[in-house]
């Protein structure tokens, strides 16, 4: 069934939107999904921070090239899915992967990181990377460990002359108790 201009019109902005929204689109085929999986799907990646949506190709193609993005010829052929990473792209991707192993049907054509396109071998090495807050917390135990050495540094000296001046008062204690 043809939908209207008006129609159309509405989905490429739509499309649009997200793609602005996102910080990564994963464009996967979805043929022979039953409606029940990809319900379950977009639910998992609805916890992630993401969206999943059944793109038609035509218009998809045509709102991301007028947003700019690359364009590889078989991305947007044969029944087509793209998932919107809102959020945190590491979590969504493995949400993605994981769902693909039980589900044979959900197969990566590839995707865009920003505005960039990257392959499908690309997408599923993002399912390796942490979350973000691990990431974070990685980050800035890296930035804090010199600051860390440093103050360990500056305290040693001080720490051993009270160790010194304690093991003196410990031997005079000692000697009083003996006398």
């Amino acid at each position: 069934m043809a939908i209207s201009k008006e129609r159309k019109n509405e989905l490429i902005a739509q499309y649009k939107q997200w793609a602005n929204k996102s910080r990564a689109l994963i464009v996967t085929e979805y043929s022979g999904l039953t409606m029940k999986d990809i319900d379950e799907l977009r639910r998992k990646i609805r916890d992630v921070g993401g969206e999943f949506h059944i793109v038609k190709n035509t218009l998809g193609k045509f709102a991301l090239e007028a947003e700019g993005y690359p364009m590889r010829e078989d991305l947007f052929e044969g029944s087509t899915a793209v998932a919107f990473a809102f959020e945190d792209v590491p979590a969504l991707v493995k949400t993605l992967v994981d769902f693909s192993r039980s589900a044979d049907f959900l197969k990566f054509k590839g995707g865009y990181l920003g505005q960039e396109l990257v392959s499908a071998e690309s997408v599923k090495v993002l399912a390796d990377l942490p979350p973000l807050p691990v990431m974070r917390a990685r980050l800035l135990g890296t930035i804090l460990a010199p600051a860390t050495k440093l103050v360990r540094t500056l305290s040693e000296p001080g720490r051993r002359v009270a160790s010194v001046i304690k093991a003196y008062a410990d031997q005079d204690n000692a000697t009083v108790a003996t006398a």
